[in-house]
């Protein structure tokens, strides 16, 4: 029941995992080498380690799925990543893990999984019924690549089976879901709509499914998700840079009556900017971004969560998390605008003076005080590091190497590959006879654009991407000024 403290570590060196494919991403082959042979000599998942599915999914499978691309990948983009001898342990490794994870998708009576699962024993005895929706369905990006890879459409099957119970538990009225579900019932626990923690990646990888795996079902219930986030999170005014009323904001509703639950925002929510930049919805993205890095400004870190009514924190931690600097990068790729970089800059700078620590970077315990927690979470290396890393490296790779990339939910950088467009289960789930008509990357489409803008045009690269009048209500919304 532990926010700020969970059982994510399981005990099989995760950092060292966790951090692979940032070491490839910054060009560094030699401590890439050694790390991929530490990984292959020292790891084990045969622990008696109870874990939770999605954690172990995004941080641990996920890197080691990255990690094995970069080590095959015949162009080598980002230079000679290769391992002498290798002979697929990565991939074995994964495997291993996610078989592992298996036995949470057992005895549910809707196919979402138990969140956590003894990778020794399986489900505990003990084991809650209870889950959340990002945690149940964020898993499909790395089951579905799993599958692709060995051939074998058992994890893509019982990944993309959760993301379709969740989805036809939405409301009927509002078309929202929950965030916490009972995984036997089907009962939703907890109904609160939002777009931070326990929803989050769930929206996320509706949309990197598709742009991974071209399933046009993936889009469909992307587009219908957003929409519907349009219609009922979305308060202030229509438009971001022009027109009267309050700054754009994404509020906390009760799904079934879109009406306010509470008035705070967490700091998983500042992923979603990025994720706007992602189907071209740019000036929504500049609006929201701009919110979050205000209550940056204020506190030199983004707290857990932010109360945007009372102008204080909530849960006044902050572990480092990429979600902000993720933004960042993202709406600097879509605009080249140079004020993305002076952001960039100012999370660094606020890292080295509040969060460095004599070994690492450590956890804020509190955003005011500065205080800090014998803590440094491993996707500060595999996430915050890196994205902070490639907004400053115009020439990596990942923008320069002619592939297309694209970031799991924990950083992973993948490459978007004919490989993964051969679907292997649609044989299996009936009634998806249509599921074989593929779309391609280039029509993504998304609805309800508060403005449909695919790029920032020229002349206003190089002003504010939000005019000053709305930069300073912005100030005052969070106690700036």
């Amino acid at each position: 029941s532990n926010l700020n403290i969970n059982d994510v570590l399981g005990n099989y060196s995760l950092t060292l995992i966790d951090a692979l494919d940032t070491l490839a991403v910054m060009g560094n082959s030699s401590e890439f080498q050694k790390a991929v042979k530490l990984v292959i000599d020292t790891v084990s998942f045969d622990k008696d380690s109870t874990v939770q599915v999605f954690e172990a999914t995004i941080r641990v499978l996920g890197s080691l799925l990255s990690a094995h691309i970069i080590i095959t990948d015949s162009k080598q983009p980002f230079g000679d990543m290769t391992i002498k001898d290798y002979d697929n342990e990565l991939l074995h490794l994964a495997h291993d893990l996610a078989v592992r994870l298996l036995p949470a998708f057992e005895n549910t009576k809707t196919g979402i999984p138990y969140p956590r699962v003894n990778l020794k024993k399986g489900v505990p005895p003990d084991s809650h019924n209870e889950t959340c929706t990002a945690g149940a369905g964020s898993l499909l990006v790395e089951f579905g690549i799993l599958s692709r890879l060995l051939g074998d459409s058992t994890f893509e099957w019982v990944a993309r089976r959760a993301v379709k119970a969740l989805w036809s538990l939405r409301s009927n009225n509002t078309g929202l879901l929950g965030n916490v579900v009972n995984i036997q019932t089907g009962h939703w626990v907890g109904k609160q709509s939002g777009l931070g923690a326990g929803s989050d990646s769930f929206y996320e990888y509706l949309l990197k499914s598709y742009i991974l795996f071209g399933e046009k079902e993936d889009l469909e219930m992307f587009n219908a998700a957003y929409q519907n986030i349009q219609n009922h999170l979305r308060r202030g005014r229509e438009a971001c840079n022009e027109g009267e009323g309050d700054p754009p904001l994404y509020v906390n509703v009760n799904m079934d009556t879109g009406q306010l639950m509470n008035t705070w925002i967490d700091s998983l929510q500042a992923f979603f900017p990025g994720l706007q930049v992602l189907i071209g919805d740019v000036e929504d993205a500049i609006c929201l971004h701009a919110f979050y890095y205000a209550i940056w400004k204020r506190y030199g870190a983004l707290p857990e969560r932010y109360n945007w009514q009372l102008q204080a924190p909530d849960v006044p931690f902050y572990p480092l998390r990429p979600e902000l600097v993720e933004s960042t990068y993202l709406l600097y790729q879509a605009t080249k605008n140079p004020f993305y970089l002076h952001v960039g800059m100012d999370i660094l700078q606020s890292l080295e003076k509040y969060t460095k620590a004599k070994c690492g970077y450590a956890t804020l315990h509190h955003v005011v005080e500065k205080s800090k927690e014998d803590r440094m979470e491993s996707f500060f290396l595999s996430e915050t590091c890196k994205y902070l890393y490639l907004l400053f490296d115009e020439e990596n790779p990942v923008h320069r190497s002619g592939n297309k990339f694209m970031f799991t939910t924990e950083g992973h950088v993948v490459s978007v590959d004919e490989r993964f467009r051969n679907s292997l289960w649609e044989d299996i789930l009936p009634g998806e006879e249509g599921s074989a008509q593929k779309s391609k990357p280039t029509e993504l489409k998304a609805a309800n654009f508060s403005s449909n803008c695919n790029r920032v045009p020229e002349e206003r690269r190089y002003l504010l991407p939000l005019k000053s009048n709305y930069m300073r209500q912005i100030d005052r919304m969070v106690g700036l000024i």
